[in-house]
């Protein structure tokens, strides 16, 4: 089994790799350069590799929320893949990606990602033996609306790049927090491949045509006629 994994929701170009026993990583800090160097990335990996797009099992794809061209960008790719391939996709929350960051830290696993306008994209999951859980929905909250609906019995790791926006706030407002560090904050093309091969075993898989992006600004995401 052969995956192809992406996530550009953040200024990161994360592209993971699996082959069927082994995970490669490539985790590219491009800022604004997505659009431009994602196709060619994606090809160099390929043929270093020495294989052609359609080798390629499954396709993965970061879904957001996250930098809405970002996403776009990273989605229509991930699309035109899969169609043209006639290959399955498995659609991964970007949160859920980064949760996986602090897997052996803490009770509670709180990412919080920098949403612009002084807004937070959040969601709470939980540490257990069978790995990090959601327990609340996707959100998208000031921090001090994130401060009240993150108050939990136990002990929480906050992790993400809004922590370099709020970190005063939240050691102010939030008790039995550790807040991890930058090595933290960003999603990790491993933790994409290790969710699709737990999604796939699970068949959890979509098609090109199914897979939406999670959009947490609805109003400013319609098209008006």
């Amino acid at each position: 089994m052969k995956i192809l994994g992406i996530d550009t929701s953040t200024r990161f170009l994360c592209i993971g790799i699996y082959d069927g026993s082994r995970i490669y990583e490539y985790n590219l800090d491009l800022n604004r350069n997505l659009s431009a160097l994602l196709t060619p990335t994606i090809n160099r990996i390929l043929n270093a590799l020495g294989w052609q797009a359609s080798d390629i099992d499954y396709f993965a794809c970061g879904l957001g929320p996250g930098s809405f061209t970002g996403m776009r960008v990273g989605i229509a790719a991930i699309k035109g893949l899969a169609f043209s391939l006639n290959k399955p996709v498995v659609g991964i929350p970007t949160l859920d990606i980064l949760a996986k960051n602090a897997s052996i830290h803490g009770a509670y696993v709180i990412p919080v990602v920098d949403a612009k306008r002084n807004l937070i994209y959040t969601s709470i999951y939980r540490n257990k033996d069978a790995g990090v859980k959601r327990i609340k929905p996707y959100m998208l909250l000031t921090a001090d609306e994130f401060i009240k609906k993150a108050k939990i019995k136990g002990e929480a790791v906050i992790l993400g790049d809004a922590v370099n926006l709020y970190k005063q706030k939240l050691l102010a407002g939030m008790k039995r927090i550790m807040i991890l560090d930058k090595d933290y904050w960003y999603p990790r093309a491993g933790n994409i491949i290790n969710l699709a091969i737990e999604r796939i075993k699970d068949k959890k898989i979509n098609n090109a045509f199914d897979i939406e992006p999670i959009y947490l600004y609805p109003k400013e995401c319609q098209v008006r006629k």
